[in-house]
């Protein structure tokens, strides 16, 4: 009799349906359970209710962020960790690669996706609707105008619906078409099916341009630039609210399970802040890789707090999966691929993630950072290496860390003041080494204290560097456009 009751259980369990939320460039400082300046009361709600990861990593820019929500795998191993997709460059995320929605729409999941896809689209093949998803509606290329849709000086149209060019959106915000097109998706949807929706946001990214009457709820800020951009935040928000209020009109918000990230930290030349971390998008630094992060909804056993556990971009893909009940395959070194992380949050277990590559990218000018690799303290055999005994939560950063360096407030009551650039050195020079759990804002370098560490840490890149795959970056073809 037990063992039937426990049948029933499993079979009686109903699949999540899965709202995966990418805001583009969203930074660290620019929502308001951290920044009471921001007005974000959806996002705040959910983040609150549910659980805010305060260690959850992403790549310094888009392209391999989103390829790595996409493949569990890291760029360094997919071929694309060197800045990022071009409009103009034939390649995109590698075609031998199982995407996020493909076992998803295998178990029975009807799967969408909406937004920026940025992983290529030289070919047919390389994009969303030949890699799993059942329809999209969006843009392929890193930026666009938000009301006419398009990219390279107004001069080229880039909207889709399906493989169709999407003329008819000319003229409306996208945020309001993307918030439209989900709403329509989720009202049309038999909610006994599990429903996968990937939504991809244009907000923040720049171009800086919003619906004035979201600018006009941040008159204390003086700065035009940041005031624009503090609405578009909010108009992000906003949108949010009326997805989850659809879902729940629908009677599914109850079964659904909800991930929001930023795909990288924020662009700090076009308003976006990162305090108090340091540096911002385009750098190795906790400002450009540290993102922010919540889940919320079913399948979550312990809610309302914040979850210090490493998670790094490519533990989404087998996360999510976890909770669909998706079945996954082994995977043997935990460097190249993701982990699911799935039984961690939901119980608020401790991270199964020890360690992390910041990036690898051996090309000339690795504008985003060169190499960096994060250890936290734990002893295991690693890659025929004996991995050392550590005490603290080291990160490792070898040669160019990035474009933008230093610590900035946000433009609330400013004029538009000047970035600190890195200058630009090849190779593994210099080196920093920080203990994050005691300097979390990277402001002491103490490479030179511990010159064993940095050996250690030095030692084991180098085994990763083995099995890189050589950055995909050819030059422009007019045939990939």
């Amino acid at each position: 009799v037990i063992v039937c009751i426990i049948l029933l259980n499993i079979v009686s369990a109903k699949p999540p349906h899965i709202l995966f939320i990418v805001a583009d460039d969203f930074g660290w400082n620019d929502v308001g359970f951290r920044n009471p300046d921001m007005i974000t009361p959806n996002i705040d709600k959910l983040a609150t209710q549910g659980v805010i990861f305060e260690s959850a990593y992403v790549l310094p820019v888009c392209s391999p962020s989103r390829s790595a929500f996409m493949s569990g795998m890291y760029p360094y191993k997919t071929g694309l960790q060197h800045i990022v997709i071009g409009a103009n460059q034939n390649t995109c995320l590698p075609l031998d690669l199982t995407t996020l929605p493909q076992p998803l729409k295998a178990a029975g999941y009807a799967t969408h996706a909406i937004g920026k896809w940025h992983l290529g689209f030289c070919s047919w093949k390389c994009t969303p609707t030949y890699r799993g998803f059942d329809s999209y509606l969006g843009y392929y290329n890193s930026q666009e105008y938000y009301y006419n849709h398009t990219f390279g000086g107004q001069t080229y149209l880039d909207f889709h619906d399906g493989t169709r060019v999407a003329r008819e959106y000319n003229g409306q915000y996208s945020t309001y078409v993307y918030n439209d097109r989900i709403q329509k998706i989720i009202s049309k949807h038999k909610p006994d099916q599990p429903l996968f929706m990937y939504l991809a946001f244009q907000n923040v990214h720049y171009p800086i341009q919003v619906p004035q009457k979201y600018a006009d709820m941040y008159p204390h800020v003086g700065n035009e630039g940041r005031k624009q951009f503090s609405g578009m935040v909010t108009v992000l928000d906003e949108a949010i609210g009326n997805i989850t209020k659809t879902l729940q009109e629908k009677g599914m918000l109850d079964n659904t399970l909800i991930l929001f990230t930023t795909d990288n930290g924020a662009e700090l030349f076009k308003y976006g802040s990162n305090t108090p971390l340091r540096g911002g998008k385009h750098t190795l630094w906790e400002g450009g890789t540290r993102g922010t992060s919540f889940m919320w909804g079913a399948g979550l056993e312990e809610t309302g707090i914040k979850y210090n556990g490493l998670i790094h971009a490519v533990d989404w893909m087998p996360t999510l999966h976890g909770a669909a009940g998706v079945k996954q395959g082994t995977s043997f070194f935990i460097a190249f691929y993701g982990i699911n992380q799935w039984d961690s949050i939901r119980k608020h277990k401790p991270s199964a993630r020890t360690e992390f590559i910041y990036n690898l990218d051996d090309e000339e000018e690795p504008t985003q950072g060169h190499a960096g690799i994060r250890y936290f303290n734990a002893y295991r055999e690693s890659f025929c290496i004996k991995a050392f005994l550590l005490s603290g939560d080291w990160k490792l950063l070898l040669g160019y860390p990035g474009q933008i360096d230093g610590w900035y407030k946000p433009m609330n009551n400013t004029q538009d003041f000047s970035l600190y650039e890195n200058i630009y050195s090849s190779g593994d020079s210099p080196v920093h080494l920080f203990n994050i759990a005691d300097d979390p804002l990277e402001y002491h370098n103490i490479a030179s204290q511990h010159p064993d560490i940095v050996a250690n840490l030095t030692r084991k890149i180098k085994e990763y560097r083995k099995s890189m795959v050589p950055a995909n970056y050819p030059p422009g073809d007019p045939e990939a456009d």
